[in-house]
């Protein structure tokens, strides 16, 4: 293992199994660089001096648990992009949840390390900053889309009351790193977002980031790293399917005909049956007539609501693993069997499949952090569901599964995804006894936008630049689906909308 040790911004210090090697005095970024081209297979590392003796030696082998992880911790208060930096990103990968393992881009040059194999995989193909932490922050959002897996990991540190403060960054720097990062037009959102939720013109800093050039990662570079972790997340073997259904009699045979025919079969499948019609009783006699590799625990309940049904089944869950499935789904016989295989090469405990509908083409194809979550797609360890739920505030609308995914980020479960599974969804028409909910605000007489499940998601998970950002983009997106061609009137009654919106999301919270 190399340590490279700086303080303001330069080495000060390299360290091969704690022997002091020679270093250069070019920048950090370049002797990480020259570093790992003399040693390719050691683990590269970098620290604050201040940090030297905080370092947690004991926890980098099950931190860095195979070859294509980069991880950080951010002892600062504050991180390197100013929070601004949320009016052109609202993915979960901005909002760290500082005391877990959390995935994101958001590299610290505080402490933190990445394997010299993908540093000399990335060898001039990044720019070589002064700036170390914009080289960590920039290296890591071309590489993460790419299949490098970055955390936030506080576990790099043994006492966490240290703090290292940090100079105040400018909106310079932010317009620069949304130029180089994102599309052109993201410059123009922040400069209209900072006018018009801060009152800031800045001219200037939009000006000068024209001057740079997007920086754009090859999508093969880390594609020869072979992936084998050394941390063991599978122990029994064992799984559960989760299956909520309401109505689709036939397309639930077929989901259970293709379970039948796994090459590695779970232990239970546990089915919850929805009907709301009263006097009601289920309509699955194959669950009895038919003959089951597997154990079915069935349930029927008259309260429709696939938040409410998924919650019924995870406190079912017995098996070392659970597969949340759905009721149109279609599959291969080696589907969990792949899957496993996939997750033990990974050490993760929480997997996404490509889930295409007909004619859908993949076009996310490197296995990488996933940013959103599917509850008819995914494979957890059962050990997470202490920590979450599905949340009925959500029932009948949209954001259940997204809102779902980040419960398990925040309880330190990364959700990786795999393009080489695949779980076909038909989409079938809905069972003939489905009755339309009737939601609280459906006879307001202002209309919310957005609907008040997705505003309830977004006030409850996002920062106020990210819900402004939200904003900007919805209501100029919308702007060409309405019948209002006046702008004055189109903004003052969208303004209306969004006010609505959070009304009823807040009674939601009720």
């Amino acid at each position: 293992m190399i340590i490279i040790y700086h303080h303001n911004n330069k080495v000060v210090e390299v360290s091969f199994n704690g022997e002091s090697i020679p270093f250069s005095k070019k920048n950090i970024a370049e002797n990480v660089f020259d570093t790992a081209e003399k040693y390719p297979d050691q683990l590269i590392m970098w620290c604050q001096l201040d940090l030297k003796l905080n370092l947690n030696h004991a926890a980098l082998p099950d931190i860095f648990h195979h070859d294509k992880i980069m991880a950080s911790f951010n002892v600062s208060a504050d991180y390197f992009l100013p929070k601004t930096i949320g009016y052109v990103d609202e993915s979960p990968f901005l909002n760290v949840k500082k005391d877990v393992s959390y995935p994101t881009w958001q590299m610290s040059a505080d402490i933190g390390g990445v394997h010299a194999k993908v540093v000399n995989a990335l060898q001039n193909k990044v720019s070589l900053d002064t700036d170390f932490d914009y080289f960590l922050h920039s290296l890591a959002k071309g590489a993460m889309p790419n299949g490098l897996l970055c955390y936030s990991e506080p576990s790099l540190i043994k006492d966490h009351s240290q703090i290292i403060q940090k100079k105040k960054r400018t909106n310079f720097l932010v317009f620069r790193f949304v130029k180089q990062h994102y599309r052109t037009r993201w410059i123009f959102l922040l400069f209209l977002d900072l006018f018009l939720y801060e009152r800031k013109f800045a001219l200037f800093p939009l000006l000068a980031s024209l001057f740079f050039k997007r920086r754009i990662f090859e999508k093969n570079l880390l594609d020869k790293i072979e992936v084998h972790s050394v941390k063991k997340v599978i122990d029994k073997k064992t799984i559960d399917v989760i299956i909520p259904t309401i109505g689709r009699k036939e397309c639930l045979y077929d989901v259970l005909k293709d379970l039948s025919k796994q090459t590695h079969l779970p232990v239970s499948v546990i089915i919850i049956e929805q009907n709301p019609a009263l006097g009601s009783t289920s309509e699955l006699d194959y669950l009895q007539t038919k003959n089951w590799p597997f154990t079915i625990k069935h349930t029927f309940t008259h309260q429709a609501g696939a938040c409410n049904a998924r919650n019924l089944a995870l406190v079912q869950v017995e098996s070392e693993w659970v597969f949340l499935n759905d009721d149109d789904n279609r599959f291969e016989s080696d589907l969990i069997e792949k899957t496993f295989a996939n997750i033990e090469s990974f050490g993760c405990l929480a997997a996404l499949t490509f889930y295409p509908i007909a004619g859908q083409k993949l076009v996310e194809k490197k296995i990488c952090q996933a940013a959103i979550f599917g509850s008819g797609n995914s494979f957890i360890k059962s050990t997470a569901l202490e920590k979450v739920s599905f949340n009925k505030s959500l029932e009948f609308g949209y954001g259940e599964d997204t809102e779902f995914g980040l419960q398990l980020r925040n309880a330190g479960f990364d959700i990786i995804y795999f393009p080489n599974l695949v779980i076909n969804h038909l989409k079938a028409p809905m069972g003939g006894f489905r009755t339309k909910p009737v939601l609280i605000w459906q006879n307001a007489e202002v209309q919310p936008k957005p609907s008040p499940t997705i505003m309830f998601l977004k006030l409850n998970n996002l920062s106020i630049q990210q819900l402004n950002g939200y904003k900007t983009v919805l209501c100029i997106k919308f702007y060409k689906a309405q019948h209002l061609r006046n702008p004055v009137q189109y903004l003052l009654n969208f303004s209306k909308q969004w006010k609505s919106s959070i009304f009823w999301a807040q009674k939601l919270k009720e």
